[in-house]
């Protein structure tokens, strides 16, 4: 692995090691941990764990939850678990390296009581891919497609359990068809709309696996201010402790 740094998330309750140069972690894994409804005891799954954001965030947030995270990057599992030895967390969070499409054995079908995902935003294809090896395939889907990542967590969570997706807000139609067509239902949108009056360009899915209820979408979560800082209800997600309803 290149040059590292070492930073901080949720207003220094969390340390992650990360690449100085390529893909680094932004607010959506933060954004993510945050609207799992994650308790003591139970088990969740970050699937595309990179280098742990989502993951850290979580169990720093949910005393007591015990999360895994799988990622196909060597590198980033290595950076993750430094970050979580850092961060105090390694005793509830362990990250995996292996490919959803094959995914390891000890994950086994049905075995989480939520997951989630920070998939890649851009489809197979379409856009311009970074030129950082690392950064691309973070941020643009490989051989494992949307479907593919809806599918596979619909085949990890046990039946009444979460399924939560931050993505694209012009994918939401795909999401919800994929979870819907999975089995899963009681979907909840949560557009993030980067400033007032601004239009959506990320959001929030999540489903319930079992769960024969419509789809219900929010009003959505203003992120910045005309000033470019944090709205109040952001910093409070981002920095503090307060969960992410939707």
């Amino acid at each position: 692995m290149a040059e590292t740094t070492i930073d901080t998330i949720l207003g220094g309750r969390v340390t992650i090691v990360q690449p100085a140069q390529g893909y680094r972690t932004a607010i959506d894994p933060v954004l993510l941990a945050a609207a799992i409804p994650a308790n003591a005891g139970e088990a969740v799954l970050d699937a595309g764990s990179g280098t742990g954001a989502a993951s850290l965030a979580l169990a720093a947030r949910c005393d007591g939850a015990r999360v895994t995270g799988l990622e196909a990057q060597g590198p980033l599992v290595a950076l993750a678990r430094d970050s979580a030895a850092q961060s105090g967390l390694d005793g509830r969070v362990r990250f995996l390296e292996g490919d959803l499409l094959a995914p390891p054995e000890e994950l086994a079908v049905g075995s989480f009581d939520h997951v989630m995902a920070n998939p890649p935003y851009i489809a197979a294809g379409q856009g311009n891919p970074p030129p950082d090896a690392g950064k691309r395939a973070a941020t643009v889907e490989g051989e494992a497609v949307l479907m593919d990542w809806l599918e596979f967590l619909l085949s990890r969570v046990r039946d009444g359990g979460t399924v939560t997706v931050i993505h694209r807000f012009d994918r939401t139609q795909e999401i919800t068809a994929g979870l819907s067509k999975g089995g899963a239902g009681g979907i909840k949108v949560l557009p993030l709309l980067p400033h007032a009056g601004k239009a959506a360009k990320r959001v929030i899915v999540q489903a319930r696996k079992g769960d024969l209820g419509d789809i219900r979408t929010a009003d959505g979560l203003i992120l910045h201010e005309a000033d470019g800082g944090y709205t109040p209800a952001a910093e409070a997600i981002l920095r503090g402790t307060k969960a992410l309803s939707l």
